[in-house]
């Protein structure tokens, strides 16, 4: 049944790639897809997130420009994304003259920490307005919780509440060992 299911996926994917191939305007599906995956690839091996940012755009622009190479052979799309993003890195790190740890050995254990960033950065962009701005300025930005109180214009308490909710429908969307 599982296999079934994954067959369908590839079955589904190699659709999409086809019809990017043919009409480019249809390449933003496999953009959505696979973006928040790429994106946590990068930014693992990045150290700020604008560099991730334009990088990712890079990789996808990289992608767009070559799509009528790609072949499909059975292997997730987002296979040949990594390795552009791969390539990308090798070229960043050179370019700064320094390191990026892990690009030439991808584990399935990276892969599966890449999945986890991703279905987090769906979950955080599915949560209501409020909770996902307090989510982001409180993790990412690492604000207090006094700075977001008053940049939202809420009390710190009412900041306290909205985090404890996006925290717990993480938690519920994610499982307590992601959360």
């Amino acid at each position: 049944m599982e296999e079934e299911c994954g067959r369908e996926h590839g079955d589904v994917e190699a659709q999409q790639v086809a019809d990017a191939q043919r009409d480019p305007g249809r390449f933003a599906v496999l953009y959505e897809t696979n973006v928040d995956e790429v994106y946590a690839f990068v930014s693992r091996r990045v150290g700020s997130r604008t560099d991730a940012e334009d990088l990712t755009a890079t990789v996808f622009h990289q992608a767009l420009a070559n799509l009528h190479r790609f072949e499909w052979r059975g292997v997730p799309f987002v296979a040949w994304l990594m390795r552009i993003a791969s390539n990308e890195l090798a070229d960043w790190a050179r370019q700064r003259a320094r390191p990026v740890p892990e690009v030439a050995a991808q584990s399935t254990a990276d892969l599966d920490v890449v999945e986890r960033r991703a279905a987090l950065f769906r979950s955080v962009r599915a949560l209501p307005d409020d909770q996902r701005r307090v989510v982001a300025l409180r993790f990412a930005e690492q604000w207090t919780i006094k700075e977001v109180a008053a940049d939202l214009g809420r009390s710190v308490g009412a900041v306290k509440q909205l985090q404890f909710r996006a925290l717990s429908t993480l938690r519920a969307q994610l499982g307590d060992e992601h959360a």
